[in-house]
């Protein structure tokens, strides 16, 4: 009986140690610790991570992790922000909250990644984190599949390199963020050999083939041959003119020839001069510019421009004959030379420009058969105007010389009217043409009549029986001075001192019909009516 009470004694002692342990645990542990510190569990170790009396300790964790001591310390990475490194450890990463606890936890959405010292840009802003915060593309030690810590900056981190080595591992120096192609930031004027001209235009691919490096096909941009034109142009003269195509060609066009380029043509018995100058090679030299080319005449190369209006015993007559190698604008042609054709060039005819002849309503030229009278030129303005009797075959020349056209030679007695006096002095126009719009040419229709052209100044008062009135009664052809009027022909003989009388003094102006005129028939002669 006394024995079983004292094993009895003994258990509850027992029981009340391991209740009193598991008291004091739960007082100092707040739970269990999460499993990358589960190593760390038990009473002997609460001082590697607390200080006794005070708060968890920054440095206490750094000396455990001491690969992020070391990326703090040279002031790179998230943690090294100025946003963060103020921060307690315990503040985002606290524990105790059992094994399955994720210490590492923040809002991917809302994350600021400037704060890493690598900002997220193009296309990156649009992968998942754990694209590239993957165990693989650490280049540090930490390689964990719960840390974010380990991955470098350097583009072949997350990246297959695509030219094996063969360029900078820089690949910004070509690629921006927002894909890989096109290498937008790659200028090959900064590399050794800096496109111009037509190179251009040219395709990458043209020039930078396929190669396989370490059994991986990739484009080759390195080591590409192009010291000179033949490393990727083929020599179309055979090396007949050397290997340096530069001398000759241009990079703006294999068909454009330099000005400066040292090839003497006139070794070639065809000296280049005038526009033949400007010419390019390929215009005459359609093969090889090696090849003949036929250039005795002109129109070897051109073609007969006036359609055989210059052929000689069924031959063409060349070119120079007339023109000269500086242009086919201008002739040479001279006034001596036309003089010599069946139209001598004469007068105004001279200072003519040879369009206004030889070019038609086409704008053709035309040198045959364009007749040598004036109408087979000049309209006739004179038509249904003038008898035909005075220019027959609409011969200008009758009445008008080649100086100009308002020098006029027309003999007017042919015509039953001989111009005297005042009329000689007159122009054509100041009786034939009326001055009207459009102007009315009178020519034909003119009888000689004084009137045709001359007001009647006296308002009918010297009209004969007939209706007519003839100036010449009292005018003659040199002034309007009525130097043929006598009045002792009138009803009213001039007397005594009636000769000394101003005609005014009784012939008075009048106005009739609102016409102002001088009235010379007086119908009453009675004394008394002037005295």
């Amino acid at each position: 009986m006394h024995r079983s009470v004292n094993i009895l004694r003994k258990w509850l002692v027992l029981l009340m140690v391991i209740l009193c342990n598991i008291s004091v645990i739960g007082q100092l542990s707040p739970g269990d610790l999460s499993e990358p510190h589960s190593h760390l569990e038990g009473m002997s170790n609460c001082t590697l991570c607390h200080t006794l009396g005070q708060k968890i300790s920054n440095q206490k964790c750094l000396d455990c992790h001491e690969l992020l001591a070391e990326i703090i310390s040279s002031n790179k990475g998230y943690h090294s922000s100025f946003e963060v490194k103020r921060k307690e450890c315990v503040s985002c990463h606290s524990d105790h909250h059992g094994r399955e606890f994720n210490m590492i936890r923040f809002d991917k959405e809302n994350f600021n990644h400037d704060l890493t010292g690598y900002s997220l840009e193009g296309k990156h802003k649009e992968e998942d984190c754990i694209n590239c915060h993957q165990p693989k593309n650490y280049t540090l030690e930490l390689k964990k599949e719960n840390s974010y810590l380990g991955l470098s900056t350097r583009c072949l981190s997350c990246h297959d390199d695509q030219h094996q080595g063969t360029l900078d591992n820089d690949c910004a120096k070509c690629h921006d963020f927002n894909g890989f192609t096109p290498a937008s930031v790659f200028n090959h004027n900064n590399s050794d050999y800096p496109l111009l001209g037509k190179h251009r235009e040219v395709e990458c691919a043209d020039c930078h083939l396929n190669t396989v490096i370490n059994g991986i096909e990739i484009v080759n941009y390195s080591n590409i041959p192009h010291s000179s034109c033949t490393d990727c142009h083929e020599d179309i003269h055979d090396n007949k003119f050397g290997n340096d195509c530069q001398k000759c060609h241009s990079v703006f066009s294999f068909n454009e020839i330099k000005e400066t380029v040292s090839f003497n043509h006139n070794l070639t018995g065809f000296p280049l001069e005038g526009r033949h100058s400007s010419v390019d090679c390929k215009d005459c030299h359609t093969n090889n510019v090696t090849d003949p080319v036929a250039h005795v005449n002109c129109t070897d190369c051109h073609d007969d421009f006036h359609k055989g209006q210059f052929m000689e015993n069924n031959k063409v007559r060349d070119c120079k004959d007339c023109h000269t190698v500086n242009g086919f604008q201008g002739s040479l042609f001279t006034i001596e030379m036309h003089r010599n054709t069946k139209f001598s060039l004469e007068g105004a005819h001279i200072a003519t420009p040879c369009f206004v002849c030889h070019k038609d309503v086409n704008n053709e030229w035309k040198f045959r058969n364009l007749g040598i009278n004036c109408a087979d030129c000049h309209d006739d303005v004179h038509k249904g105007c003038i008898d035909s009797k005075y220019y027959p075959e609409k011969q200008c020349r009758e009445c008008h010389g080649v100086e100009r056209w308002n020098k006029i030679s027309f003999d007017h007695s042919i015509t039953g009217y001989e111009l005297l006096g005042e009329h000689k002095n007159l122009s054509c126009r100041d009786c034939h043409f009326q001055k009207t719009i459009p102007i009315i040419q009178r020519f034909n229709v003119l009888n000689g009549d004084c009137l045709e052209c001359h007001l009647d100044v006296h308002q009918g008062q010297f009209q004969s029986t007939d209706n007519t009135i003839t100036c010449l009664a009292c005018h003659q052809y040199n002034n309007w001075d009525p130097t043929l009027f006598n009045h002792d022909n009138t009803n009213f003989p001039l007397d005594g001192k009636h000769k000394d009388v101003s005609c005014d003094k009784c012939h008075k102006e009048v106005t009739t019909n609102e016409q102002t005129y001088t009235l010379y028939k007086l119908k009453d002669y009675r004394c008394e009516n002037c005295h």
